[in-house]
């Protein structure tokens, strides 16, 4: 993919590490302040399962039929898709390069089987893992719903540990113990990756053309 002005990230996590948490809080916080220039959003992934009550076509996925689905599979229209308890999730690579040359940051919120995927295809995709401050609070988190049996949450905990072990893969780790500190370290995430020379290069083009013009 050509470079673009907007960066992309991904941000993995097991279920209970906050990690849709951080992503609102961020997202919120920079739509706030005038301070940051560049937009950013979340990618929104095709699916084929049923909208459920209050979720609006287009802003919380594409829906879109199994045979649209399998149709765009065949298309090769997907950095990466999974099939999750017998319903298909695809991220769209039309809709990410666009929003990226558009200078807008875009942040995906997927697995890291996903991440793996979508990497290999954009290497300079900033990976992002959001891990628990510990075993301990993970259970505790996925207890206090209190809308689950005790085997759904044991299974839970299961893939939770299952995601957890391929931290290593990813390009940074924010331990989600304290709220207001783990949105800090992604926010600083965000900055470092936009004060790249390369991103700095793009956006102010014009600015060296005329430092370095000739008198």
């Amino acid at each position: 993919m050509p470079q673009s002005l907007g960066n992309l990230f991904i941000l993995a996590a097991p279920s209970g590490a906050g990690k849709s948490s951080l992503i609102k809080a961020l997202l919120q916080n920079h739509d706030a302040t005038e301070i940051h220039n560049n937009e950013m959003q979340v990618s929104v992934s095709h699916t084929t399962r049923a909208p459920r009550p209050g979720e609006i076509d287009g802003v919380h996925y594409h829906f879109v039929s199994r045979e649209v689905f399998q149709q765009l599979i065949t298309q090769d229209e997907f950095f990466e898709w999974a099939e999750v308890f017998g319903n298909y999730y695809g991220t769209s690579k039309v809709v990410i390069e666009q929003t990226l040359r558009k200078g807008i940051d875009v942040f995906l919120d997927i697995d890291w089987q996903g991440a793996r995927q979508v990497k290999a295809q954009i290497p300079d995709t900033a990976t992002i893992f959001v891990a628990p401050p510990s075993r301990e609070e993970l259970m505790r988190r996925l207890t206090e719903r209190g809308q689950d049996t005790p085997e759904v949450i044991q299974d839970r905990m299961n893939k939770a540990v299952s995601e957890i072990s391929h931290y290593h893969e990813f390009d940074y780790i924010v331990v989600n113990d304290d709220f207001d500190a783990a949105l800090a370290e992604l926010d600083a995430i965000v900055s470092s990756r936009r004060l790249r020379k390369e991103k700095q290069v793009m956006r102010h083009k014009s600015l060296f053309e005329n430092l370095l013009a000739s008198d």
